[in-house]
């Protein structure tokens, strides 16, 4: 598993000084490399959590301090001028007649709704659009409106003679983001009262129903976010009971449910639990499933692992894929455990998914998505491929209707990620540690003094990260930069000067100093090439690039069908919507696939040569023709590697089987392929 390694729970926390390599420029500049930020302190700004809650190693930012730039920003206007945006308008989910959100008793839209407006409400935050936000605005006062006498809100779904709670948990979290931007009072009410009533809730029947069970840890989240802010102590029992009624993710070898997304989405539970209790056990417990998964079903590049709906044993070669729904849980369990943690390896994995597995899964446009995408996938098309892939239907396609969940769950993936790229510090800091081009806003020092952060990259097709600081005087904070472990010389420049040279990876680079306005800090990240090989997947390779991981460039043939033909049973198109505005996409080869890489026997990569091309005029790196990296490299065809009876790429070959002639062919980042092969059968020579 890349970059991925099992830490004791007294390590996580520890904040030490690995190795001291102090510089002092004429500005007095103090750069140490460490384990974690100092949490002995208490941020003055920004809410971390109250006692007994443990510190956080990072604090988010509210949302809207950081405004994206370069290819992130690009991708949230896709976002926002395609299925994200206008999803309100074509999905009858969405469609405001007597939806359960704004109507007693409405038949529709009670899971779809906040699904959609986590992100939807987001993003419009984030870009600051009048429009999108008063379209919030309109589910927002929905969920006030529902409020009950007894302090429930929202649709009432019984099961069983139980209340079913999975709704409320997504929509509390858009609240929470509602009162980041608005400071609403009303957000606290809702919250408190809904707590008050969840207490009152028979263990027996409280969060007893599959979903509820599985994502308990949700609302235990939502908790904490309520206690940081007001201190009552009636929500740190509600904390326990929450914990005690949820699935039990702590087993060392087995788990609740095998469900793709259920894991990305819950496997986190354990450790907020431990945030609470400092149990090192449930610590560990979150490590335990993210190793467990991987190593069993996760033996493939990308972050993710072959679950496609469901994990199953025997099917774990690289062509089975994962939900779009479990790499945007993924994603958002790493930026929170990166938080809870500060551990490194989670913004790894984030960028891990974020880069290399999260873009195939959409159109470039963002017109529509695929329910599964595979490290392996050769074909996408409307057909169903059970029981190669674990469900029944027209998965492989890209849809706008592709399925209910990932429908509407897709839109948190990129604004999370951008309210991550830069964190507040227990000590009154900031931190770096997804990279990626953004402006922040952002109070620092003791006093809480108002700076402005600009950084300037292509990351990660970059290897050099620019920051910029704005202040109107003169300031002193910490600034930690994440040193990937997957670099090696790395350096650091404060205004053209370098001060530390070849930090040690996997760790933070701290620099203190007493900022001025317009100061720079540079820090370089030399990439190289590097494999990996997956033994139990009959020792296929994989081949990295700094934190992307290279797939074989196939000719990728478009073909454009009717989405209302080729959309799963229960997709639903509101009334008056144009289907022919938002088409599905069936996608075929039409170059061959089936290449193993051809290895130098002593130097595997001796014969990889890279290539930089220009960065693509329309800022957008992840499509085959706009990749500005390639790779040219050897391989060989496998006459007996082709499509199988289920109409997928075969399972991977056997070492031995027979292989044409050497042939040059060419590898561009995983992210850019909608059909790829990242996972090659190789041939050492």
């Amino acid at each position: 598993m890349k970059n991925l390694k099992v830490r004791l729970a007294g390590v996580l926390f520890t904040t030490g000084i690995l190795a001291a390599s102090c510089t002092t420029d004429r500005l007095s500049s103090e750069v140490t490399i460490v384990n974690r930020p100092d949490c002995t302190q208490t941020n003055t700004s920004y809410v971390g959590n109250r006692q007994p809650l443990k510190p956080m190693n990072f604090l988010k930012l509210p949302v809207g301090s950081i405004q994206p730039e370069g290819w992130l920003k690009k991708y949230l206007e896709l976002q926002k001028d395609g299925l994200t945006g206008h999803l309100n308008e074509i999905s009858a989910w969405l469609a405001k007649d007597n939806n359960a959100w704004l109507t007693t008793g409405g038949d529709h839209g009670w899971e779809e709704v906040p699904y959609w407006l986590k992100g939807y409400g987001n993003l419009a935050y984030i870009l600051n659009d009048p429009q999108m936000i008063d379209e919030a605005k309109v589910w927002i006062e929905g969920a006030f409106a529902s409020q009950q006498p007894d302090g429930y809100f929202g649709p009432v779904n019984e099961r069983n003679g139980k209340r079913e709670l999975w709704a409320q948990m997504i929509m509390l979290w858009c609240l929470q983001s509602y009162y980041e931007h608005s400071n609403d009072p009303r957000v606290i009410n809702l919250m408190t009262n809904y707590f008050k009533w969840q207490l009152t809730v028979p263990d027996e029947q409280f969060l007893e129903d599959y979903w509820e069970n599985s994502r308990g840890g949700d609302n235990l989240l939502s908790v904490y976010w309520l206690y940081n802010r007001t201190g009552d102590d009636f929500l740190l029992e509600l904390a326990k009971k929450i914990h005690r009624n949820t699935a039990d993710w702590t087993h060392p070898s087995w788990l609740p449910n095998w469900h793709n997304v259920n894991i990305a989405q819950c496997f986190r539970e354990p450790a907020t639990y431990y945030m609470l209790t400092g149990d090192s056990a449930m610590l560990n417990a979150t490590y335990n499933v993210q190793h467990l998964i991987r190593r069993t079903f996760g033996q493939v590049p990308g972050g993710m692992f072959g679950a496609d709906e469901n994990a199953r044993m025997g099917f774990i070669d690289p062509r089975q894929g994962v939900e779009t729904c479990g790499m945007v849980e993924q994603m958002a369990s790493d930026e929170l455990l990166l938080c809870m943690t500060g551990d490194p390896s989670w913004a790894e994995n984030c960028e891990d998914v974020a880069f290399n597995t999260y873009p195939a899964a959409v159109m470039p446009d963002f017109k529509a998505l695929r329910y599964i995408t595979s490290p392996n996938q050769t074909v996408s098309d409307a057909q169903n491929h059970h029981p190669g892939i674990d469900n029944r239907g027209p998965f492989l396609a890209m849809n706008p209707f592709s399925s209910r969940c990932c429908q509407h769950n897709h839109a948190q993936g990129w604004p999370y990620y951008a309210e991550h790229l830069i964190l507040a510090t227990p000590d009154n800091g900031v931190a770096a540690a997804l990279y990626a081009a953004c402006n922040a806003t952002v109070k620092v020092g003791n006093a809480g003094n108002e700076i402005t952060l600009h950084e300037e990259t292509n990351y990660p097709f970059e290897e050099s990260i620019r920051f910029t600081v704005n202040t109107p005087k003169p300031t002193a904070f910490p600034f930690y930069l994440r040193i990937p472990s997957w670099t090696e010389n790395a350096t650091i420049l404060i205004n053209g000067k370098e001060v530390a040279s070849n930090p040690e990876a996997g760790k933070y680079a701290c620099i203190r100093r007493e900022w001025k306005d317009n100061d720079r800090i540079e820090i370089r990240l030399p990439m190289q090439l590097s494999m990996r090989t997956w033994q139990v997947n009959k020792n296929s390779v994989s081949v990295d690039y700094g934190p992307l991981t290279l797939s074989l460039k196939i000719d990728e043939d478009y073909v454009q069908k009717d989405s209302k033909e080729t959309a799963i049973g229960d997709s639903k198109w509101q009334e008056g919507a144009d289907a022919s505005q938002w088409p599905t996409y069936e996608i075929y080869a039409k170059s061959p696939w089936n290449y193993a890489l051809v290895l130098d026997k002593n130097d595997p990569l001796k014969n990889f040569q890279v290539v930089h091309k220009a960065w693509p005029a329309d800022n957008f790196p992840f499509t085959v023709e706009s990749a500005p990296i390639e790779v040219k490299a050897v391989g060989r065809k496998i006459p007996s590697w082709t499509i199988d009876s289920y109409g997928l790429c075969s399972e991977l070959p056997e070492a031995d089987a027979p292989k044409g002639e050497k042939e040059e062919i060419t590898l561009i980042p995983m992210g850019a392929a909608r059909l790829r092969v990242s996972a090659f059968p190789n041939t050492r020579e």
